[in-house]
């Protein structure tokens, strides 16, 4: 039971608590009004203190900090005690460098090979034709490359052409693709491209391998090479002996596994950041039987900066050579692209073009079966 006190005091200090707690939060929030000092105790404006007034200094840089400045500009790296391998450079002066080159010269230049090798494998179509066959087709196939061969050409030919796209999308696509698609559109599809890229590149490194494993000792060069290349594999001075692989097939082989090793190891310089430093290593190797003035040393984010132009570089240069290969294979010679689609091909085409890889096998009691 509540007592009458307690009532009479909950009815009359109810609308007191009411009406003085938003005044108490008003004044909470109301500023403080500083008191004004009376004109009185100020000294006029221009008044004579009898302070003596400071001499005017001027601030000279002593050696040291020019020193020091001169260092940050030229992107000396110091010491921190944080674990980031560049926060030990303040400024870096070839940053825009690099962008300037990316930006200009070097996609301008790498615009222009492409487009220069479209054209002339289009000229050399319209001047030469399709190679066809001599003596027609003899209706006898022959196996020139087994499923595991053509499994390995496959993963690393569908690989490189993903890798080519999405790498000329991050080149070219924001002038080509974003007026298509929108902002949006192409930054979901730069996005994907981007993850396809990073975890594609391993089936193409594996595919490569594959690849030098089984035909490294049939791009071995020989005698029969020299004369295929004098020749120009048959353009010139009649017909151009070869074994399983000819000349070019030859320097088609190690432009790939070279420009591919170029590719992977710049690849994963840029997949992992700042832990591989092939370029310094390499800069060391030649200098040392060389000399040709290459810096010895580099930073971190030089050696990322070399890795992009040097990755990209090597993207254009095997993506002219791969479309000469496509050309080739496809358009360019009758019977070719049979080889790597169904592993066999016309016996004809056989000894047109890889004649001495023929007599081979016949050596060895290979006979041909006839074509159903």
């Amino acid at each position: 039971m509540i007592s009458p006190a307690r009532r009479l005091a909950a009815r009359f200090l109810l609308p007191v608590v009411l009406v003085l707690l938003p005044l108490v939060v008003a004044l909470a929030q109301t500023p403080v009004p500083v008191p004004a000092v009376p004109e009185s105790v100020r000294p006029p404006a221009k008044a004579v203190t009898g302070d003596p007034e400071p001499d005017m200094v001027t601030v000279v840089p002593q050696p040291a900090v020019t020193d020091l400045w001169r260092q940050i500009r030229r992107g000396v790296e110091g010491k921190v005690s944080i674990p980031d391998p560049l926060a030990g450079v303040l400024i870096q002066s070839e940053g825009e460098l690099w962008r300037t080159l990316r930006n200009g010269p070097y996609r301008v230049y790498s615009a222009l090979f492409l487009l220069a090798v479209v054209i002339a494998l289009a000229v050399f179509f319209v001047l030469r034709g399709r190679i066809r066959l001599r003596q027609g087709r003899s209706g006898v196939r022959i196996r020139r490359f087994g499923f595991f061969e053509r499994f390995s050409h496959w993963v690393t030919a569908t690989s490189f052409i993903l890798l080519g796209l999405t790498g000329l999308n991050m080149l070219y696509g924001r002038e080509v693709l974003m007026p298509l698609l929108g902002r949006s559109g192409f930054a979901t599809l730069t996005l994907y491209g981007k993850i396809t890229h990073n975890y594609v590149a391993f089936a193409f490194m594996a595919g490569l391998t594959l690849l030098f494993l089984q035909w490294v000792w049939f791009n071995l060069p020989n005698r029969h090479d020299i004369v295929w290349l004098l020749k120009g594999g048959g353009l010139f001075g009649g017909h151009a002996p070869s074994k399983k692989f000819n000349a070019g097939q030859k320097l088609m082989f190690w432009i790939v596994i070279l420009g591919g090793v170029s590719l992977s190891l710049s690849g994963l310089q840029l997949l992992f950041p700042y832990q591989l430093h092939f370029f310094q290593s390499v800069f060391r190797f030649l200098e040392s039987w060389l000399a040709l003035g290459l810096p010895t040393e580099l930073t971190a984010l030089q050696e990322q900066q070399l890795a992009a132009v040097w990755h990209g570089l090597s993207g254009i240069v095997m993506i002219g050579v791969i479309l000469g290969h496509i050309y080739i294979g496809t358009l360019g010679m009758e019977g070719a692209v049979e080889a790597m689609w169904q592993g066999e091909v016309d016996l004809n085409w056989a000894r047109e073009h890889h004649d001495l890889w023929v007599e081979e096998l016949t050596r060895k009691g290979v006979v041909p079966q006839a074509a159903e």
